[in-house]
């Protein structure tokens, strides 16, 4: 009976205290911070190694509390690790599968066509000869797409090669100086480059018109083409070597075909020149050729004189 009271006592002795603090408490910091400001210009060096020293007695107190984070932190990781290591075991495994049975498909088909050709007995086309040469100017415009590259006669260049970019063909050598050459590219407007759709197998010609996309022409009346289908050289005329990437055929409307083609423009800085001529089957037949075959590649053969 007497805690009540006594306690009613203390409470009403605290509360004036208690106000005059948080009165006077906001003034008591800002007095504090004044002061520190002015030994701090004042007397610089004793406020700085006052601060090392309570940065010292801190700092093992933040180490000791921020070891468990720093634990946490690297199990999180090492969780994060493990699952998408996992992640990408599991699509590793899956793509291994798929190039397995990819690879029995095309030992099959090696095999099926090892056999094919031992009973047709093919004349085969050689592999043609690479100069690699460097892009150094661009003389495009709004009438010319063509480019400058560095190598020139006295490397092997000669007009009329065929020339490669990355992943496709960027179109034919025009001009030879003896240190420089002139590449006409596909989306020329002068270029022409007889091509075969690759799953239909329909002859055509591209031809360019100074657009990012060149057209084919001479298809068939019922040729049956659809966006997404490859476009090789055919190897006709003997300038381009036969199975050369040209691109994929972009669209398809009112009976006119547009490529995309493989070679990036706006980045053709490399390319290769393939060093391929074919003879003629006149020289072919006086050479004791079979007089049935139109032609025979060969790489860097002269032309007949």
């Amino acid at each position: 009976m007497a805690k009540g009271p006594r306690l009613t006592t203390l409470s009403k002795v605290a509360a004036p205290a208690r106000g005059v603090a948080q009165r006077f408490g906001l003034l008591l910091l800002m007095t504090a911070a004044v002061a520190l400001l002015v030994l701090g210009k004042t007397h610089g060096d004793a406020v700085r190694h006052l601060r090392v020293m309570a940065v010292e007695a801190v700092a093992p107190l933040l180490e000791v509390l921020s070891a468990p984070v720093s634990s946490a932190r690297h199990a999180i990781s090492e969780i994060e690790n493990f699952w998408y290591t996992n992640r990408d075991n599991q699509a590793l495994r899956t793509q291994v599968e798929l190039l397995a049975k990819w690879q029995t498909i095309a030992r099959n088909l090696e095999r099926e066509n090892a056999s094919l050709r031992t009973l047709v007995n093919p004349a085969h086309d050689p592999a043609p000869m690479f100069i690699s040469a460097r892009v150094i100017g661009d003389t495009g415009g709004l009438f010319v797409q063509s480019a400058l590259l560095n190598a020139g006669r006295r490397d092997g260049v000669e007009p009329g090669l065929a020339v490669t970019a990355g992943l496709g063909l960027a179109g034919r050598v025009v001009e030879v100086g003896q240190r420089s050459s002139r590449l006409l590219l596909l989306i020329d407007l002068n270029s022409r480059v007889p091509v075969v759709v690759e799953q239909s197998r329909h002859r055509a010609v591209l031809a360019g018109d100074n657009s990012s996309r060149p057209r084919l022409t001479f298809l068939p009346a019922n040729a049956k083409v659809n966006a997404g289908d490859r476009v090789v050289t055919s190897g006709h005329a003997g300038v381009f070597p036969p199975g050369l990437p040209v691109g994929i055929i972009s669209s398809v409307t009112d009976g006119e075909a547009r490529i995309q083609p493989f070679v990036d423009w706006a980045r053709l800085e490399y390319v290769t020149v393939l060093r391929y001529r074919a003879i003629p089957a006149a020289d072919i037949a006086h050479k004791g050729g079979a007089s049935g075959r139109a032609k025979k590649s060969l790489p860097d053969a002269a032309p007949p004189p």
